[in-house]
């Protein structure tokens, strides 16, 4: 099992490396941080933007392979990503709003995975029963909510309960409150920002897993194997739970594995509704910014991430399927 992960990882590390410098030289054909400098009042010369960019390796004038190896040896030997346009640093970029991003989705997607794994077990045990009927409405509304009206209408309840009360015991914006010191108070002031877009997320989240839970189920209760420990004197619960459950798991843990680089850069609309400064909004803003640094540090990070998920797939199919450490 290890030397298959070592495998595999090296593989990814491959990948990664490949897809990153590819996604370098696709950056570079459709953004120009030039134009970010033009229109300016008073105007800027050609030659003064150049030496604004030049010292940023992000200078047109200069062939790309050599931009491109700059670049690339500057990760290799420091880890340095480059700089935006504007000078900021992407390295610091990208280790603030990572964590701001993991803090928002990792919750969510854990709580909307459970949830959704338990509600596809409750209702393909009780098929086609009023539980059943009244969980898939429920899933089939939340489903089509947009992250957009979800959010909002958190929001809006929010409010008129903190009315409500007369204190403060939802934010609605921002991820933490500046100021706040102590370790108590600190978390305290962490859960208050983060419960509301958790119950967004979770709210068009845990529906897909739920339907994909139930599908499943129901195809492994009526397999042979389950019909055969259903014979040999187990109830229908034990023989789910022993023998069906297992074998349903394997692929939602894979959906939930890849899944997760779509979650974080892709959490866009939720972070900007809640004002939360994740991988998402600084993706929007490297594209409008023309920071080809900061994309390609962006698209690195979902391949990594992509990396992990597949890792943390393979782990756990060995763990929910015996036949696999077997073999």
């Amino acid at each position: 099992m290890i030397k298959y992960l070592v495998r595999r990882t090296l593989g990814w590390l491959l990948m990664i490396v490949v897809a990153t410098n590819v996604t370098y030289f696709l950056a570079w054909s459709f953004l120009d941080p030039h134009s970010n400098y033009v229109g300016r009042k008073p105007p800027m010369s050609p030659e003064q933007i150049e030496n604004l960019l030049r010292p940023r390796n992000l200078d047109a004038s200069v062939p790309l392979m050599d931009r491109w190896w700059t670049w690339f040896s500057g990760i290799i030997t420091r880890w340095d990503w480059g700089m935006s346009p504007t000078g900021g640093s992407v390295n610091e970029q990208v280790a603030f709003r990572m964590w701001i991003s993991a803090e928002l989705v990792l919750g969510a997607t854990i709580i909307a995975t459970l949830l959704g794994i338990w509600i596809g077990v409750y209702t393909a045990s009780r098929q086609y029963r009023l539980g059943d009927r009244i969980w898939q409405g429920v899933s089939i509304v939340t489903m089509n909510v947009n992250i957009i009206v979800a959010g909002l209408a958190v929001v809006i309840l929010a409010i008129n309960f903190n009315n409500w009360v007369g204190t403060r015991v939802f934010y609605v914006t921002g991820s933490s409150t500046e100021g706040v010191t102590g370790f108590f108070p600190v978390i305290i002031d962490a859960l208050q920002h983060l419960i509301l877009p958790t119950i967004a997320l979770v709210i068009i989240g845990y529906a897909q897993y739920h339907f994909l839970q139930r599908t499943l189920l129901l195809d492994n209760i009526s397999a042979d194997y389950v019909r055969t420990a259903r014979a040999k004197g187990l109830t229908k619960q034990q023989a789910v739970r022993r023998h069906a459950l297992r074998t349903s798991l394997i692929p939602v843990a894979t959906q939930v594995a890849f899944s997760i680089p779509g979650i974080f850069t892709g959490a866009i609309l939720t972070e900007t509704i809640f004002a939360w400064q994740g991988m998402g909004r600084y993706f929007l803003t490297t594209i409008n910014g023309n920071d080809v640094h900061g994309v390609v540090a962006v698209a690195a990070f979902g391949a990594v991430l992509t990396a992990v998920g597949a890792l943390l797939a393979d782990i756990a199919v060995v763990v929910l399927d015996p036949r696999v450490r077997v073999s």
